[in-house]
């Protein structure tokens, strides 16, 4: 999208002339341009396989894991460049009030590597907390289909990335995160 037009005819026709491609498709991410053609282009080369889970299934995670990854995301983007990307989202407690009230409760905790960051998390008089859930509660209530009471709390765990452990609880593979994925 920053490219102009122009110069991207002069890569593709430099690229081209290297490697043989089946099929060129310039696309536009932000204009939505030739999108429908990529994702046709794409599924052309496809090859037919098995269907491993149902047609209506959109993932193999349980519901802990997208509403704690959710809740990261937004924490993310909330604190953009204050905090490094080292905060993890744990789910403690995800249960249906029994009252017949469509109501979930979720208590979540935000763990982060250093006391400098529970403080920036928190927020001047929890401010900064109250928007993260703000953002997260929405789309968790769309993925539950039912209304969410969303308690966070934040933790500070030292260096908690340096420890296999750790990692493992917070539902991350360590040998992915060695190998930079």
């Amino acid at each position: 999208d920053t490219v102009k037009k122009e110069e991207i005819l002069k890569f593709i026709d430099a690229y081209k002339n290297i490697v043989r491609f089946d099929e060129i498709v310039p696309v536009s991410a932000l204009k939505g341009q030739n999108t429908d053609d990529l994702i046709d282009a794409i599924f052309k080369y496809l090859p037919c396989g098995p269907m491993y889970y149902d047609e209506d299934t959109v993932t193999d995670q349980p519901m802990k894991q997208i509403a704690a990854e959710l809740i990261r995301e937004k924490a993310l983007r909330c604190l953009s460049d204050e905090i490094p990307h080292g905060i993890a989202v744990t789910i403690e407690r995800m249960r249906e009030r029994t009252d017949g009230s469509n109501i979930i409760d979720i208590d979540a905790t935000i763990v982060c590597e250093r006391d400098s960051h529970k403080g920036i998390i928190i927020g001047k008089g929890g401010q900064m907390l109250k928007k993260i859930g703000s953002q997260a509660r929405p789309e968790i209530e769309d993925m539950l289909e039912m209304k969410v009471n969303l308690q966070l709390w934040v933790k500070v765990k030292k260096d908690w990335r340096d420890s296999d452990i750790l990692l493992k609880n917070f539902g991350y593979n360590p040998k992915d995160i060695e190998m930079g994925e």
